[in-house]
């Protein structure tokens, strides 16, 4: 990073603290520095900025999240903040239309020692459901370098602080929730180990209401 750089992540650092007012609760996992995939529920457009933000210092410089192009590239400042501050891996989302292999993408980046944020529901949760089904991203990439632990995140209340359409967040305490790291195992099928993904969210979940 360069000297602007470091300035600007110091200041979302310290806006998305003061907006949110979230601290992380390491609940099954210490904030070691080893890498990991650190996979959460998809609320709004600041998910990603709360969970890095919330990382301690020697983490954070080696943990990139996982974004979507379309997004990201609109605009000089979101493509400044992305590409120069955040570090992100930008995939193309689309399906068919997409012209580079969004898994290969994250694979690279795993390869290069660091640690990755992604969101398995694939676009933000907007309706009364707790969480969506999972698209099979996460199943992919565990194939691909299953010695990387996944580590689940739940987030309380970051979808009413940036709602669906808005800009200016709305200050709302919310608490981040560092989850038991899991694996995929050996022979395990793709829908049973997506079901054993989102129920380790679920249960997470169901674990912070106890607190």
């Amino acid at each position: 990073m360069n000297a602007l750089s470091d300035a600007l992540a110091v200041a979302i650092i310290a806006f998305t603290r003061l907006v949110t007012g979230a601290q992380a609760r390491w609940i099954g996992c210490a904030p070691t520095p080893e890498q990991r995939i650190y996979f959460g529920n998809h609320a709004s457009h600041a998910d990603f900025a709360l969970i890095w933000s919330l990382l301690p210092d020697t983490l954070r410089r080696r943990t990139r999240p996982v974004a979507g192009a379309d997004y990201w590239e609109r605009g000089r400042i979101r493509r400044y903040l992305i590409r120069e501050v955040l570090r992100g891996v930008l995939i193309e989302r689309g399906g068919h239309a997409r012209a580079s292999d969004p898994i290969g993408i994250i694979v690279d980046a795993l390869e290069l020692g660091d640690s990755l944020i992604v969101f398995p529901e694939g676009t933000r949760n907007t309706t009364d459901e707790k969480l969506l089904p999972f698209k099979s991203g996460l199943y992919r990439v565990a194939c691909r370098r299953p010695e990387v632990p996944l580590v689940p995140v739940w987030m309380d209340n970051l979808g009413r602080v940036l709602p669906k359409g808005d800009v200016i967040p709305v200050p709302l305490l919310c608490s981040v929730n560092f989850g038991a790291p899991m694996r995929l195992q050996p022979g395990e099928a793709k829908a049973a180990f997506l079901g054993r993904a989102r129920q380790a969210l679920l249960d997470l979940a169901a674990s912070t209401r106890s607190h």
